[in-house]
């Protein structure tokens, strides 16, 4: 069942600790590449189409940003990685923030939403994250965005390739340009949240 989202707003953006990670709030957060679609995907589920700032430049996410929903809990997007045109040292810090959040901190999150192109298919750096992620038995839900973009000759074969390779994962194939699975998406949440609102 698609989960029902009334309200929507942007909360806060913030650069590592504060005390809204445990004011008790549940959380799902929101991962991907530089680029993937990940914004669009945002504003494709909760149907506010300025919520997440998309932009053709990777990499323009550069803190975490906290969205409420149903006034009941936290979208965490956390910015892009794999994005080498910026400095060094800002893209250290992005990745070191990204770490902290993910997996030093003691913030308890009720799932992790991976976005990935679907067309290219998961990249090096995308398995990096995916492995780091079991290893640390996080709740993953895997979303491989720009299904449209797919040729229909290739499309049976990409999408189990992908399958394969999250063998053990549910993915969900979506278009955020589209809006092609953005329901399936919607009820994947509902159940990690369980809608309790």
């Amino acid at each position: 069942m698609r989960m029902n989202i009334r309200s929507a707003v942007f909360f806060k953006g913030v650069v590592g600790a504060d005390d809204v990670f445990a004011d008790g709030t549940p959380q799902i957060v929101f991962i991907g590449r530089s680029n993937v679609g990940k914004s669009s995907v945002i504003n494709s589920i909760t149907k506010r189409k300025d919520l997440a700032r998309t932009s053709s430049f990777p990499g323009r996410t550069q803190q975490i940003n906290i969205f409420l929903i149903n006034k009941a809990f936290y979208l965490i997007d956390l910015p892009g990685y794999g994005f080498a045109k910026m400095p060094k040292e800002t893209r250290d810090k992005i990745q070191e923030m990204t770490n902290w959040y993910l997996f030093n901190s003691d913030y308890v999150f009720q799932k992790v939403v991976l976005i990935i192109d679907a067309k290219i298919g998961p990249t090096d750096s995308d398995m990096d994250m995916f492995n780091v992620l079991e290893k640390e038995e996080k709740e993953i839900l895997i979303v491989a965005n720009k299904i449209d973009k797919i040729k229909k000759s290739e499309y049976d074969k990409q999408t189990k390739k992908i399958k394969d390779i999250f063998n053990r994962h549910k993915v969900i194939f979506c278009s955020a340009e589209n809006k092609i699975g953005i329901d399936m998406l919607s009820a994947a949440l509902g159940e990690a949240y369980n809608d309790r609102n």
